[in-house]
């Protein structure tokens, strides 16, 4: 369906103001996904911080040309942007969503830093953990030598009193 001049106008303005906010964008295959389980999407997308908003390919790839480094990855199928402050969050919610919606949500690629990124690029920025994960991961690194060092001198220490 055509759509007015005027509304391309907004539609390239909001993919403007995307790319100019955003610390990461993922490019979104979705197809044959109904309403219901697009409208969870979306909500539980909202409440992560994670927007969502879908155009047409010939203005997402207008709006997008020449921004960013790197060749945009190929948009197939039905394209929308998932897109945050949060570097890694839509990358992780989009991810989180195609497991759930086998052959309907899938990452395209995506922008990641201001490069472009391919599909398999994207994914693996997905799998990177949580922020507080991290920081549980990272305590805990900084703690096992401490714990090591407190059973040996345990250790020793019983040793001593037997």
């Amino acid at each position: 369906m055509a759509i007015t001049k005027e509304k391309k106008e907004d539609i390239l303005a909001k993919l403007a103001d995307i790319k100019s906010t955003s610390d990461s964008i993922v490019f979104v295959n979705f197809s044959q996904l109904g309403g219901n389980d697009t409208v969870e999407m979306r909500a539980k997308l909202r409440e992560e911080g994670v927007g969502y908003f879908v155009a047409k390919k010939t203005l997402i790839k207008r709006a997008f040309d020449g921004a960013f480094e790197g060749e945009m990855p190929t948009l197939d199928g039905e394209i929308a942007v998932a897109y945050s402050t949060d570097a890694i969050a839509p990358a992780q919610n989009i991810k989180e969503f195609a497991g759930k919606f086998k052959d309907q949500v899938n990452i395209v690629g995506g922008i990641f830093q201001g490069v472009y990124k391919d599909q398999a690029e994207m994914t693996e920025i997905a799998s990177i953990p949580p922020l507080p994960v991290l920081r549980g991961m990272f305590v805990n690194v900084i703690n096992s030598p401490i714990q090591g060092l407190a059973i040996v001198t345990n250790a020793i220490a019983d040793k001593r009193s037997a």
